[in-house]
């Protein structure tokens, strides 16, 4: 049977899917993104579908995919909709179908336990502290019954664990063949399951750790796949750009210091003074941060020149250049005892890796990158990245050749040239170190594997351009599906007008005063998203001190993100508890999935403009103006309606959900450009003034929600 028909068939109101599970109902809009799905895996021509809350895009594309029989990659942004693929909705999905398809879940190395380093971990000094005893204690314990090493089988074991870092390795630590616990190896054992399997779910994360590095094994798996899907898209660049530049930081120098001793003292004492190397790497971390002097929190310092601004240049240079000693040091004495254990050829290398990186960031940037340094209380990170990943995606996922000069080869990306490319690559690139640049050109990118991009949020146009454009996806196939719920009836959207300006020092604390408002008469079931940390803070601290005895207020920060979501899902319902007001930041603004009666109003403080001092931001606005563009329109207002429209999504999860969002920035209807944010949201009833407010608290208040199925 076609394929086109025979997914028709599985979403039809009597196919197998309907009979397969409760939680199925015929949704057009689902229907037509599985055909999509179906055209682009036979026609192999690369495909983006924004596809809105409540569509069920998870069964869009995994029900085409798995009916084609051909082998593919499913990657997501995060390990929570990894481990929801794998361990329910795939398993499900080939069960009903009755096929004999085999399944593997890769993530990072950080997420499985390392077996070397968790001996190792006995004799670190880090573990004289009780708390840490006990928590080695329950990993050890926890690694004899473990089949798979996942970290995230280890309940209660929060994912800023202090322990983790001790028992998982990295690309740099890890010993590989050399490793005495190689064939029993956590890491090694999903790999070979992932090569074996059918279908293989990974992370974003993980898909561009491997590109940049080759080293998880993804990049040779790629290739052989059939069909590759990208679920959570919308994080792509970010993701990408994040991983295909350079990072030096102060924390890596430290944990080379403190690797560097350890391994030292324990396998070749007294052969190299291994506390001066230490030492000499301690004291350069801590002088490099202290080369920038006092900067507000999190400060992200533009990095043009010789140095960073606002940062004294021959006492940063001086810093540098410690640290250029430092590591050259530790290469040196590594470099006498390498073949006495495979830990010092590791450590070898790392020293090397520091070596360059310091090299590098002691030239002047390039100016297809954007350098700078990010600046923490303790710690000091520099940084140096692609403004996108659009060259990236075009040369290494889509086969298209760069534009220049016909006797040079194509460009290499920050972190090297043979990690991931595609089987047509060999063909065009021969052509062009010939010289032949019209041979180059001619070579079609025989595409052997269909490429699916898709979230609910990718742009605020026809064509997708926030996401298309930086990803080099111009040329794909775009499909938009809207959400099925009833906005106009299920939601309402509240501007208050009497609200201080954005920029008014006042402005957090009356936002706070007007949620507190809403969550006392709703019994708490409020979230409040800010654009800053600084108005997180403010409006926490309002909102306990006005709401404290009556609900409970949540501040991110004050416990992991799954604690605390956790905990709001739970408000009052078990009448032992009070109900809760979650404050919380950037990460919550998307990914956060409460259905039902615990979430009914969200609060949002500021319409999320990009800030204008962030290097990327301000070196894309550069771009842009060059191009004879507007900064502004092209970039900061999509931006934000993307963001805004994300953090909207956090209030109708179900068709059967109520709810209110209240933006509280007057600009949204005071200002022209708020009539392409509002055209962003969805078509929700706009509330005229405080008593329509009121009037539609009261009604929530009345209304009871009840439960609908998973629209999957």
């Amino acid at each position: 049977m076609p394929l086109e028909q025979a997914v028709a068939d599985a979403f039809a109101a009597d196919g197998w899917l309907a009979h397969a599970t409760q939680q199925f109902h015929e949704r057009s809009g689902q229907q037509a993104m599985a055909r999509a799905v179906a055209r682009a895996i036979l026609s192999r021509r690369p495909l983006v579908v924004e596809a809105g809350t409540g569509v069920g895009k998870t069964f869009s594309y995994l029900v085409p995919t798995l009916l084609s029989g051909e082998r593919a990659l499913i990657s997501t942004a995060t390990k929570t909709l990894q481990d929801q693929l794998y361990g329910r909705d795939i398993p499900m999905l080939v069960e009903a179908m009755g096929l004999p398809a085999r399944l593997a879940l890769l993530k990072g190395r950080a997420s499985y336990l390392c077996l070397h380093r968790m001996e190792l971990a006995r004799h670190d000094d880090a573990l004289q502290d009780a708390f840490m005893q006990r928590a080695l204690a329950r990993v050890e314990r926890w690694s004899h019954s473990t089949r798979r090493g996942d970290l995230a089988e280890l309940e209660g074991l929060d994912e800023r664990s202090p322990i983790i870092p001790l028992v998982t390795s990295t690309r740099e630590n890890c010993l590989g063949s050399d490793c005495e616990h190689y064939k029993a190896c956590h890491v090694n054992l999903a790999r070979r399951e992932a090569m074996a399997a059918d279908v293989v779910v990974i992370n974003h994360h993980l898909f561009f750790a491997d590109l940049a590095v080759r080293e998880s094994g993804v990049a040779e798996l790629l290739p052989s796949v059939s069909v590759a899907v990208f679920d959570e898209a919308h994080q792509l660049n970010e993701t990408g750009v994040q991983f295909l530049g350079r990072q030096l930081g102060s924390r890596q120098l430290l944990d080379l210091a403190h690797d560097v001793l350890a391994a030292g003292l324990q396998r070749a004492r007294g052969l190299v003074d291994w506390q001066l190397m230490a030492a000499s790497l301690d004291r350069a971390a801590r002088e490099l941060r202290l080369a920038v002097g006092r900067q507000y929190p999190d400060a992200k310092l533009r990095w043009q020149g010789t140095s960073p601004d606002d940062v004294d240049a021959q006492a940063w240079e001086t810093a540098l250049a410690a640290v250029h000693a430092a590591c050259g040091l530790a290469e040196e004495g590594l470099a006498t005892v390498e073949e006495m254990a495979p830990d010092f050829v590791k450590l070898l290398e790392r020293a090397q890796q520091m070596t360059a990186h310091c090299e590098h960031f002691m030239g002047l940037p390039s100016p297809e990158y954007v350098r700078w340094v990010e600046v923490g209380s303790q710690q000091i990170r520099l940084k140096e990245a692609p403004l996108d990943i659009a060259e990236t995606v075009k040369r290494r996922m889509l086969g298209v050749q760069p534009a220049g000069d016909a006797s040079a080869a194509p460009a290499n990306d920050a972190v090297g040239d043979d990690d991931f490319d595609p089987p047509w690559q060999d063909e065009a690139e021969s052509a062009w170190l010939a010289g032949d640049r019209q041979a180059a050109e001619g070579v079609q990118p025989h595409v052997q594997c269909a490429l699916i991009f898709t979230s609910a949020t990718l742009g605020a146009d026809a064509r997708l351009s926030w996401f298309t454009e930086p990803c080099g996806l111009q040329d794909a196939d775009i499909l938009q599906v809207e959400s099925p719920f009833d906005y106009a009836r299920q939601a309402a959207l509240y501007v208050p007008r009497h609200l201080p300006r954005p920029q008014d020092p006042s402005h957090s604390a009356a936002i706070a005063h007007v949620a507190a408002e809403g969550a006392r008469r709703l019994q708490g079931r409020t979230l409040v998203l800010t654009t800053t940390l600084r108005a997180l803070r403010t409006i926490g601290d309002v909102l306990a001190q006005a709401l404290g005895e009556q609900l409970e207020v949540l501040v991110q920060g004050q416990a992991s993100k799954r604690s605390l979501i956790e905990r709001f899902r739970q408000g009052d319902q078990d009448g032992q508890q009070r109900g809760c007001v979650l404050v919380a930041s950037t990460s919550f603004w998307e990914g956060v999935d409460v259905p039902g009666d615990a979430l009914q109003l969200v609060v949002i403080d500021k319409l999320p403009f990009p800030p204008p001092n962030d290097p990327l931001v301000e070196a894309r606005s550069k771009r842009l103006e060059a191009q004879g563009r507007s900064s502004f329109a092209d970039y900061s207002l999509p931006e934000a309606a993307v963001a805004l429209k994300q953090g909207a999504g956090r209030l109708i999860r179900r068709e059967t959900d109520r709810g209110i969002l209240v933006i509280g920035d007057t600009r949204l209807v005071n200002m022209g450009y708020g009539r392409r944010l509002l055209a962003s949201l969805p078509p929700m009833r706009v509330l005229g003034g405080p008593a329509d407010y009121q009037a539609a608290l009261e009604a929530l208040t009345r209304a009871s929600t009840t439960d609908c199925p998973d629209p999957g």
